[in-house]
Order: structure tokens, then C-alpha cells, then sequence
């Protein structure tokens, strides 16, 4: 069985990740994309389906971890019987291959060490052809090929490729791991500590352009660089994490690939990443957006490929078992096809977003935006409300992509509202042409249907949806947009009456599962960044106690070298879902953002910052 989620830690060279265990095993990495082909894939199966492990042969002790200071080099020290060792796991920033290297090093004592490589291409379902060269082992099969170099004493033992040897204090082995395509020449070998190095010190260069300084900045630096592990560089696209399949809770079906760019995240991403001091990821983000979104207005998806591809076709690998037995594991997203209003305002507000907060900063890449009729997304975003005028008033998926029946989902709503008012402030601050009383009009009446069909007297809250008396964490949302406050006594309600139902044992769930028509069975863990949502109302409403209190909780689950995934189980206190989850990342990132400026916290609060010169 895999380790526990929160035993992982995350390596990438910002094009493809792998995890790495706190046992030395990578059991999971994608070439040469996040979302290719696993060639370890006994995350959500066995060893036997692939893995890398790289340890202590016996007697360990204890094990620590940590990233070397603020990059992604992660490394691990076993404490043993026999001494201690350090083994130093990266990916250097991609050139022609994609490479992870691997360097173990005796630190005290005499120690045996065990190395265990299991190629297996496609998820685990082809055994490639192995050779061994001039010291290396080749492993090919198709279009892809291995070639593993390294001074240690390698050997093939069935479809397993092993080393054993021993470490004294002093000693270092290197293992340099490279992905090539099968029709290319193997590249060439080269000096693994003086890749290590090269790597630490990109990762030091990128973050020293951090802004934030405030009182969570090693957390939120860990997770800044989390996001842009998670981003593709070729375009521009952050994945919503690395991982298929992880399950929202151990035994579910709520098994999905993650290795794709959500909308839903988009403007989230572009505060963290401005706010933090991250501009030139802020305007890559911005102009993947434009490129995914282009097209017809009426099929924006909610979801696209790295490069924006629109067919993310969902299947199933069926000879995995799934993680911790939960099956089936699924590749492509078939979410991707539904129709969700939400994506209208997050891209609206994003580009509203773009055109006014990027600040100009030394070196940076400048306002991304143009005051001027010649606004290079202006006719995108005229395109994408034109359609909205009429969609707005039909049905939807909604935010959390149920696959039961449409609904007029209230945060589909606000979303909607969300849309107009971004493109109004954009019209009237830049002198943009826009039809304004058309625009104007249908916000109004946006925003009187929500008050008036959203919004339920006798619960004193809003509800998930139209005519429906279930709570839904997506309306702790809705005083971030600025549609309402959140000290208006409706918004009060919706948090009074979300604390009474949707807490569970102190963190916040998406909505009850037991309850909804999403067309799957019940059963999920706690969504962590809507609990960062809940801390974010308990601020703007003055609730500060509460607001510390569930804070440093949320705090206090990530793992041990700083990682959030997507849920949480608070009973068995365990990482739930797809990791590192960036939608989670985001959140807190924003919640510590916020703590230190609540009055930047809503969307319009940010795009009116623009006209004061901000």
C-alpha cells in the first residue's frame, strides 16, 4: 500500500512533478507532462506498477525532512542503527530531458543502502525492454526511453533493477535519472552535485522576488513555490495538482485527475501571484487564459490541457487498484464538457484583474493591461458577456461539478454578477466601448434575483440553490466578490447557519454529501480551502478569535514540509485527495494575505485599487 498522502513531498523542474515518500520511494511521475503517462504509478496500485525507492537498507530509526531553504530540492536524513544518511532529490529546471537526481551521502556511521528501481511505462501496464550499457541501464519501450547513470553497482534482478552498497561518513552516490524520446540519442552523462546546485540556486533566484514579509512567510513562501511547481512554463498553465485518482475519502469513487487548469482558480492565482511579487507568472497565467478562452463564447470550459487543449477525455485505467483500494482511477476529466456559469466570472474578473493590479515594479514585466480602446482582451470578454446576457438565466453544473441534474445554483449566480461588474469597472475606468446600460441593467437584475430567490427567510441564509433549503460552503464566497458585505446580516446568517451544519469536527465541508443530488454516492473528506473561507468571513465580520483560531488549525495540517492537498479526514487526521492541491494553496496564501489587509479582500476592492494609482 502507498504511504499515507501526507508522507509526500513534490519535485519538478515546472513542466512534470514526481512525489517522493518520506521512505525514499518516488511513487509517482509523469513524462515528460503533468499530465502524461505515469512511469511510477504505485501510488494508486503496487510497487510492481512502478517506483523508485532510494533508502537505508534496515534499522532505521528516525527520518526528517525539509527543502533546502526556498527552493524545491528536498532532502531526506535517515537516522539508523548503523549512522545517519542524507539522500538530496530534484528535478533541475528542464533543458532537452527531464530529469530527477538523486544523491545519497553518509553523513555519520557506516550505513547499507538499498536502491530499487521498477520501470514501468503507461500507469504501470508496459514492461519496457532493459539494457545495460557502459554502466548505465537503458529502459525503453515505444516512444519513451530511461537511461539511469550511476557509480553504484547496478543489476538487473527480474523486471527490478537493484544496487546495494554501503556509505561511510564522507561518502556520496549520485543517481541521475533521465527521460529522452526513444528516437533520440541518451544524453550525455554529467556532474550530478553540480546539477543539485545549479537547481538550489534557480529556486533561490525565484524566490527572492517575494513580496510578502509577513508573519506565516515560511509557509506562504512554501506554498508560492508550490504554485510555481505546479505551473507548465512553456504556457503559462497551473495544474490544479499532480496526482489522478487520490481519493476525497479512503474506499470513494470521488476519484479524478487533477492535471489540468481550473478556471475556477484563475483569480485566486492572480493575487497570490501579484500580491506575492510574482508578476511575470501572474501575466503567464493571464495570457494562457486568453489563449484557452479563445474561441466560441458559448463552449469556455471550465477546465483545459497545459496548452489549453479542450478534449480531456475520461477513462479508466482498470488494472490499477486505486489508492488504498479506492477505485477506479481515472484519466482526463469528463467535467470538462459540463456548463458552469462560475467560469464567465472568474475569467471576467481575472482580465479586470490583469488590466488594473499589476504594478510596475523594477524589472517586472509592467501593467499587462492598456488603457486604451486597443485592450488586447476587451473583445474577448465583450464576446464572452454577449453570450452570458441570456446564459446566465439557465441552469448550470455549478462550482463543484455535480453530475446529477442542472440547478440554478446561487454562487452561479453572484458569478454571473460577478461577470457584468468586472466589465463594467473595466469599461468605465479604461473608456472601453461597452453598451453600459445593457450591462448595468442585467447586473441589477442579477443581484435583485439572487436576493430575492437565493436567499431563504426561514433558514436566515443563502442556499445552494434556487427553491432549496441545503447549505453550500461556495456561498462563504460571496462577500469576496463584493456583491454583498460580509457584516450584512444575510451573509451573517449564511455563516450561522454553515457553522451549524457544514463544520465537521472544525473544518468545513463542501456540502453534504448524504444530502445532494450530484449523481455520486455520500462520503468526503473536509474541503480544506473552504475553511480558509470561513477564516476569511470570520475577519471582514470582526470575529477575530475565531479567525486565529481556525487559521493556525488549517495551519497545523499541512505536512511536514509545508504541502496541503485538496480535503482533510479530521477523524483519522489525514490528507485526503489530489496533492499538492493548488485551489488549497491559493486559499491560504490569500487568507494570510488578507489577514494583513482585510480591505483588499473583495474583488471589487482590488479593481478599484487601479483608479487610486494602486
Amino acid at each position: 500500500m502507498a504511504s499515507p498522502i501526507e508522507d509526500y513531498a513534490i519535485i519538478g523542474d515546472t513542466q512534470t512533478a514526481a512525489l517522493v515518500a518520506r521512505d525514499g520511494s518516488i511513487d509517482w511521475f509523469c513524462i515528460p507532462r503533468f499530465d502524461s503517462a505515469a512511469v511510477f504509478a504505485s501510488l494508486l496500485g503496487t510497487e510492481d506498477h512502478g517506483r523508485w525507492k532510494l533508502a537505508p537498507a534496515g534499522g532505521i530509526q528516525r527520518i526528517e525532512r525539509r527543502y533546502r531553504d526556498d527552493t524545491l530540492v528536498l532532502e531526506t536524513t535517515f537516522h539508523t542503527d548503523g549512522g545517519v544518511v542524507r539522500v538530496t532529490d530534484c528535478m533541475p529546471i528542464r533543458d532537452r530531458t527531464v530529469d530527477i537526481i538523486r544523491v545519497v551521502e553518509g553523513v555519520s556511521g557506516r550505513v547499507p543502502i538499498h536502491m530499487d528501481l521498477r520501470m514501468r511505462f503507461d500507469y504501470g501496464s508496459i514492461l519496457p525492454w532493459i539494457r545495460h550499457d557502459d554502466g548505465r541501464m537503458y529502459a525503453t519501450a515505444g516512444p519513451n526511453s530511461v537511461v539511469l547513470t550511476t557509480p553504484a553497482p547496478i543489476e538487473s534482478v527480474g523486471h527490478t533493477t537493484v544496487a546495494d552498497f554501503v556509505l561511510d561518513e564522507g561518502d556520496s552516490v549520485p543517481f541521475v535519472l533521465s527521460w529522452y524520446a526513444s528516437h533520440e540519442t541518451a544524453p550525455r552523462h554529467y556532474d550530478a552535485a553540480a546539477a543539485v546546485k545549479k537547481t538550489a540556486a534557480w529556486w533561490a533566484r525565484w524566490s527572492k522576488q517575494s513580496t510578502y514579509k509577513g508573519e506565516w512567510r515560511d509557509l506562504v513562501m512554501r506554498s508560492l513555490i508550490t504554485l510555481k511547481a505546479l505551473t507548465y512554463a512553456p504556457t503559462g498553465g497551473i495544474v490544479a495538482a499532480a496526482t489522478t485518482s487520490l481519493p476525497e475519502w479512503i474506499g470513494s469513487v470521488r476519484n479524478w485527475d487533477y492535471r489540468y487548469c481550473w478556471l475556477r482558480d484563475s483569480v485566486l492565482t492572480l493575487i497570490a501571484l501579484i500580491r506575492g511579487g510574482f508578476d511575470k507568472e501572474a501575466l503567464a497565467w493571464r495570457d494562457w487564459l486568453l489563449r484557452a478562452a479563445a474561441g466560441e463564447s458559448s463552449k469556455l470550459q471550465i477546465m483545459y490541457g497545459v496548452c489549453g487543449e479542450r478534449r480531456l477525455d475520461e477513462y479508466n485505467l482498470d488494472w490499477l487498484p486505486g489508492y488504498d483500494g479506492s477505485a477506479p482511477v481515472r484519466v482526463g476529466n469528463a467535467a470538462s464538457g459540463q456548463f458552469q456559469l462560475d467560469v464567465y466570472g472568474e475569467t471576467l474578473a481575472s482580465l479586470g484583474i490583469m488590466r488594473v493590479l499589476a504594478p510596475k515594479r523594477p524589472g517586472s514585466a509592467g501593467r499587462p493591461g492598456s488603457a486604451g480602446k486597443s485592450d488586447a482582451s476587451w473583445d474577448l470578454e465583450v464576446a464572452l458577456l454577449d453570450f452570458l446576457e441570456g446564459a446566465w438565466r439557465h441552469p448550470d453544473d455549478g462550482l463543484w461539478e455535480m453530475r446529477g441534474d442542472r440547478q440554478h445554483f446561487t454562487h452561479s449566480k453572484v458569478m454571473s454578477w460577478i461577470a457584468f461588474e468586472s466589465a463594467i469597472r473595466s469599461a468605465e475606468q479604461f473608456d472601453l466601448p461597452a453598451p453600459l446600460d445593457r450591462w448595468r441593467a442585467i447586473r441589477d437584475e442579477v443581484h435583485k434575483q439572487v436576493l430575492s430567490e437565493g436567499f431563504d427567510a426561514e433558514l436566515n441564509s443563502f442556499t445552494q440553490a434556487y427553491g432549496s433549503k441545503k447549505l453550500d460552503a461556495a456561498l462563504l464566497q460571496i462577500p469576496t466578490t463584493g456583491f454583498l458585505p460580509a457584516t450584512d446580516p444575510r451573509m451573517v446568517g449564511t455563516v450561522a447557519a454553515i457553522e451549524r451544519d457544514l463544520i465537521h469536527n472544525g473544518f468545513v465541508l463542501r456540502y453534504r454529501t448524504e444530502q445532494a443530488d450530484d449523481g455520486l454516492p455520500a462520503g468526503e473528506g473536509a474541503f480544506l480551502p473552504c475553511s480558509f473561507w470561513l477564516v476569511n468571513n470570520y475577519i471582514w465580520q470582526g470575529r477575530d478569535h475565531d479567525a486565529k483560531t481556525l487559521f493556525d488549525k488549517l495551519m497545523g495540517i499541512a505536512n511536514d514540509v509545508g504541502l496541503f492537498s485538496e480535503e482533510y479526514d479530521p477523524i483519522a487526521e489525514r490528507q485526503l485527495g489530489n496533492t499538492p492541491q493548488a485551489f488549497t494553496h491559493l486559499a491560504f496564501v490569500n487568507t494570510a494575505l488578507w489577514h494583513q489587509d482585510p480591505e483588499s479582500m473583495t474583488t471589487a476592492a482590488l479593481m478599484a485599487a487601479a483608479a487610486k494609482g494602486v
